[in-house]
């Protein structure tokens, strides 16, 4: 019995130190998210989060990734053509390597579209240093500009044509496309936007963001003028706002959103919304409750007042053609004066540009990626591509609209004095201004929120820093 009773008294004692060890962790961990959540609920700047130098991008190579397949060895040639526009393409591009890396497959650097609504005859070369893509890349895919003529010679067949699902595993490239390329040694694959999935091993995803973020660099003439209208907005004030409206016609038809234009603007949109045959007959107050519609010009203006910005912040606006015109942007206009677009900017500078919407997109990106905060208005290409940029780039204040829940506020905003919108405004915002901790790693599309982001080093003796120190233990990868 008291052999038995001592077995017990030690396994219990085992256990319970486990315990205790595994509760004080938790304990800890505890800790720090109801410090966090309670510093969220103090308020945060509104300019830049007080954690964001406590990451930064992280996709160097490992050192078990082994160095491209060179072209003679390779299995074959892939040739990729792109869809939609810019950033669009550029999901493709980044996309495209990593599946020439997991067919070990040859790259013949992307072709981009020429057919789709935005009608840019642009190719990679007018929009990507291409010596720099193929260079930057060479210890990760093997690129190449073209075919060689030798190889195109001796094939039986054109290249094979074909299209991908979705959001294709590895596996479906192994088992689908590697069999065809071995046989025909050159395919080509179209439609080329989001066929990749978006969860993959840590190397590739790594190999994602050397891409995206380091292999496509803006030829020297979009990045000089580019460079150039940030100057010139860093020059009238130490920081500004950069918000892509998104509120052209072509988006607007396309959310089946209304917007207040009456007949006039139903039937305006009603008939651009056409050109997609199979869109489905949607509710426009169902949408808007469902937080599915753009903010207008004028409630983008009235959030970020609300937030805190104030009458003489700079606003650098990025936008095609606006719906409704200057009338449109009138109300936006009145609550920050200090209004700027490209086209305001450089005048002449802009006019070799200004036939390619695509280049117009690329400068816009630059300014947009330099601004301090940068404000989406829709879950949009140029907002996802944007916004994992700035994640990569230390967790820049990106904002995006809480749409569900601003709409029911904005819809009764005059039986609420200011100050009360201004906190409904704020508490509706939190989780949706580009806080770390937003979103955990793995969550969301790749693109939007990539997990090639690490923590700087935390150590025991830092302790004595104070409580913002706790922030780096925030686990991101």
């Amino acid at each position: 019995m008291l052999f038995g009773l001592g077995l017990i008294s030690l396994f219990t004692g085992h256990v319970a130190s486990d315990l205790e060890w595994y509760s004080q962790r938790l304990v800890k961990r505890s800790f720090f998210y109801s410090r966090l959540e309670g510093r969220r609920r103090e308020g945060i700047d509104i300019w830049k989060s007080k954690y964001s130098n406590l990451f930064y991008g992280c996709s160097e190579r490992g050192r078990n990734f082994p160095s491209a397949i060179r072209e003679r060895a390779s299995n074959g040639y892939l040739l990729i053509a792109a869809s939609g526009g810019l950033n669009q393409q550029r999901t493709g591009i980044t996309d495209a390597v990593v599946v020439a890396r997991i067919l070990n497959a040859t790259l013949v650097v992307p072709e981009l579209d020429h057919r789709s609504y935005w009608k840019d005859d642009s190719d990679f070369v007018n929009i990507f240093d291409i010596d720099w893509f193929i260079s930057y890349l060479a210890n990760d895919v093997t690129i190449v500009k073209r075919v060689p003529d030798k190889v195109m010679r001796s094939m039986e067949k054109p290249p094979y044509t074909m299209r991908v699902p979705r959001k294709s595993p590895p596996e479906y490239y192994l088992d689908q496309v590697l069999p065809i390329l071995l046989r025909r040694r050159v395919v080509q694959l179209t439609k080329f936007d989001y066929r990749l999935a978006s969860n993959l091993d840590e190397e590739l995803q790594k190999l994602r963001c050397r891409v995206n973020y380091h292999g496509l660099r803006f030829t020297k003439p979009i990045q000089e003028i580019g460079e150039r209208l940030v100057t010139k907005m860093r020059k009238m004030a130490k920081h500004y706002i950069a918000v892509h409206l998104r509120f052209e016609p072509d988006m607007l038809a396309f959310s089946g959103c209304y917007f207040g234009g009456g007949e006039k603007e139903r039937f305006e949109l009603g008939e651009i919304r056409k050109r997609w045959a199979t869109l489905p007959d949607l509710s426009p107050d169902g949408e808007r409750e469902r937080g599915k519609c753009p903010l207008t010009p004028h409630e983008v203006g009235l959030m970020l007042r609300a937030l805190g910005f104030a009458n003489n912040t700079y606003l650098y606006v990025a936008s095609g053609e606006i719906y409704g015109g200057e009338e449109t942007l009138r109300p936006l206009r009145e609550l920050f004066p200090n209004f700027y677009t490209k086209e305001m900017l450089a005048v002449e500078d802009l006019k070799p540009f200004l036939p390619f919407s695509s280049r117009l997109a690329a400068i816009d990106y630059i300014v947009c990626d330099e601004s301090d905060v940068f404000v989406t208005n829709n879950n949009g290409n140029m907002a996802k591509i944007l916004a994992g940029r700035r994640r990569y780039a230390g967790h820049k204040r990106t904002i995006r609209p809480n749409a569900k829940k601003l709409s029911a506020l904005f819809m009764a905003r005059d039986q609420m004095d200011w100050d009360t919108f201004s906190k409904k405004v704020k508490a509706s915002q939190r989780g949706f201004m580009g806080e770390p901790d937003e979103v955990r790693p793995g969550r969301g599309d790749f693109h939007e929120y990539p997990s090639c982001i690490c923590e700087r080093p935390f150590t025991d003796d830092e302790n004595s820093k104070g409580e913002d120190q706790l922030s780096a233990r925030i686990p991101v990868n």
